[in-house]
């Protein structure tokens, strides 16, 4: 993906969570070193490069946290809403490569097959 994709992407995520300020998400947060965090509250600020979420904390308090577009364009960070992600994954993991075909039979016998029998 190229940089100017990237930056086609985050913008439509800016754009996308601007219609959901006010609304209650839930944020799920990789921090690193195998640490997830998960919260909810609600997306109170929209930015060019970041949006600020009001995060629910323990006896009825709030705090606010920060989090950037490329961030969930990495997918760093997930936003869902009841249940449902708001964004696909934008980078999508390569198909793992097939092993190589054998090229002899167990007994050490090279094995020669022709394209029909390959396709077959």
């Amino acid at each position: 993906m190229d940089l100017a994709q990237q930056a086609k992407i985050v913008d439509s995520i800016h754009d996308t969570l601007n219609d959901f300020v006010g609304q209650r998400l839930r944020v799920k947060a990789n921090m690193g070193r195998s640490k997830i965090v998960e919260s909810e509250g609600v997306l109170t600020q929209v930015h060019p490069r970041l949006f600020i979420m009001e995060i629910d904390r323990k006896r009825g308090r709030t705090a606010r946290q920060s989090y950037q577009y490329v961030d969930v364009l990495t997918g760093t960070v997930e936003l869902s809403q009841n249940g449902e992600p708001l964004f696909e994954p934008f980078i999508i993991e390569p198909e793992p490569e097939l092993p190589p075909l054998p090229t002899e039979s167990l007994d050490g016998e090279p094995i020669n097959l022709t394209d029909s029998q390959l396709l077959a």
